[in-house]
């Protein structure tokens, strides 16, 4: 009985404590909005390639499994339906990426209370946000995630903002590229996404979908089996789970179909990339401490490069990516700056976008699907422009990350 009856005290009392406390009202978006682009000048300065992007003034709401939301021109849209889940009428708007925020100043309001609302996203969900008033959360985008700060980093508003473009890319648990343009995870991609994820806590948003990968390729380009999936799916598995895994079996059974004298080699876009895909399996297997017989070929590799994290001393040298790729797709141009450790700004060539927001973008992708694009501005689909995108912002994030704060 008495047990009972504490339960029947206790219960209301945990809910509570599990509810989620909502932000402040974000005090000085206008100062909070300076000191990124401050950031960003510097960043820009050390980096000054550059690519012309068009400014539509957007953000986008609903990091990890939170529904997706996307504010522009005073609607808050439901991103993969178009419905118009809040509107105003709008005078001004404040976008602050860093700080995951729009603030708003609205049109035909005469109390300065009433004047004023901030969507805002943080640890714990989306909020709407306006003084005098209960904070609101958004139905739909209530979950748990680590957002850091990065303030021991050099570029601490920029990182966050880059960690918010990865982030807003998991649809349903999926790591996609972009979610607007592409519906399957792609293994290239997700490998680099979870290299940030695990540096920022959050594996947990991608654990249940690498737990159920059964086959190791993600045959995303017309159904091909890719060679360098092989070590992404290791790796991938080795975050989250050991050799036990089922895919792990399947894994290390395809790699005899590409097995040539000591290295593997297969096609990767099209291509053979014995180089990439060899050290993308040494990788994997060394992630899940498997036997490793496998040597990297002592050629050219147009990829190579692009694993910029181990093997640096097996890699011959070559032409570079071509300028048009590197503004297509440019985190091959940024992975070639994080495998050279280039120091001299006019050295680098990783393209830097001309707006706040987003950072990242890819164009004219093969297997893209534009026409989604429409949601957020038709120009995107004829240009077939998609942005944010997850490997370009994860080889930024990580080349960033290393580079401390001057104290």
């Amino acid at each position: 009985m008495r047990i009972g009856y504490l339960l029947f005290w206790l219960l209301p009392a945990l809910a509570l404590a599990q509810k989620p406390v909502p932000p402040a009202f974000h005090p000085d978006p206008k100062g909070a909005l300076g000191q990124y682009r401050e950031s960003l000048t510097r960043l820009r300065q050390e980096h000054p390639s550059r690519s012309d992007l068009p400014d539509l003034k957007f953000f986008l709401f609903g990091m990890g499994d939170r529904l997706k939301l996307i504010y522009r021109d005073g609607r808050l849209l439901n991103a993969l339906t178009g419905n118009i889940e809040e509107q105003w009428r709008v005078e001004r708007a404040v976008i602050v990426p860093s700080e995951y925020l729009v603030h708003l100043t609205l049109a035909g309001e005469t109390d300065s209370l009433s004047r004023t609302i901030q969507i805002r996203e943080d640890e714990n969900g989306v909020w709407i946000l306006q003084p005098g008033k209960r904070p609101r959360l958004i139905p739909g985008t209530r979950s748990r995630l680590s957002l850091p700060t990065f303030a021991d980093k050099a570029y601490g508003p920029v990182l966050r903002v880059l960690h918010q473009e990865v982030l807003i890319n998991i649809i349903n648990g999926r790591p996609v590229p972009n979610f607007l343009v592409y519906t399957r995870p792609w293994f290239r991609d997700a490998a680099l996404m979870a290299m940030v994820l695990r540096t920022t806590d959050n594996l947990h948003l991608i654990r249940d979908w690498i737990m159920a990968i059964r086959d190791p390729f993600d045959r995303n380009n017309r159904g091909i089996a890719e060679a360098d999936n092989l070590g992404q799916v290791l790796f991938l598995i080795s975050l989250v789970s050991d050799k036990s895994h089922p895919a792990v079996a399947t894994v290390l059974d395809s790699v005899r179909r590409f097995e040539k004298n000591a290295y593997i080699v297969g096609k990767t876009d099209y291509a053979e990339h014995p180089v990439f895909q060899t050290k993308w399996l040494k990788y994997g297997l060394k992630a899940m401490n498997l036997p490793d017989p496998y040597v990297i070929p002592a050629q050219y590799d147009s990829y190579s490069a692009l694993v910029w994290w181990a093997y640096q001393d097996q890699h011959v040298a070559g032409k570079p990516v071509d300028e048009e790729a590197g503004r297509k797709y440019p985190y091959l141009a940024w992975a070639e700056d994080n495998f050279y450790g280039r120091s001299n700004a006019t050295e680098k060539r990783g393209l830097f976008g001309t707006l706040d927001y987003p950072l990242s973008w890819e164009q004219q992708a093969s297997r893209a699907h534009y026409p989604s694009l429409t949601v957020l501005d038709r120009d995107l689909v004829k240009q077939k422009l998609a942005f944010p995108h997850t490997w370009h912002a994860a080889e930024m994030f990580l080349l960033l990350s290393r580079q401390q704060l001057n104290k």
